[in-house]
């Protein structure tokens, strides 16, 4: 069984930055795409930033490019989404992802979840 546990939510101040981690466990994810998704009370879950497993390209929302950066250490099988500048519309649970294939790094079809963390950002 695969597990992805997020951790480093909070609240935090407009213009304050928080890291948000996530371990996997249970399996090798080597040549897995991992990604960041939120989703805000009342809206779809949607994509945040995703980065391949060598970390050589990485993807961004337009809402949050140059101010969200994701990273990975494989060998601490941990992704982690730094985000600077935060904004009250970034209020939202976080998810992890992981994903085999690398098509549609966009789309929420990703294979594997954990359970999210929660950001609040107070204005």
């Amino acid at each position: 069984q695969v597990q992805l546990v997020e951790s480093g939510g909070g609240l935090v101040q407009a213009g304050g930055s928080l890291r948000l981690s996530c371990v996997a466990s249970g399996r090798t994810f080597s040549g897995y795409l991992m990604g960041w998704f939120r989703q805000a009370p009342g809206k779809e879950r949607e994509f945040v930033a995703a980065i391949t497993w060598s970390g050589s390209s990485t993807y961004y929302a337009d809402s949050v490019k140059g101010r969200f950066t994701i990273s990975r250490d494989n060998a601490k099988n941990t992704v982690y989404l730094q985000m600077n500048n935060l904004k009250p519309e970034d209020t939202a649970v976080y998810y992890c992802a992981a994903k085999r294939l690398l098509i549609n790094v966009r789309k929420n079809d990703y294979d594997y979840w954990g359970q999210g963390t929660q950001v609040t950002v107070s204005s």
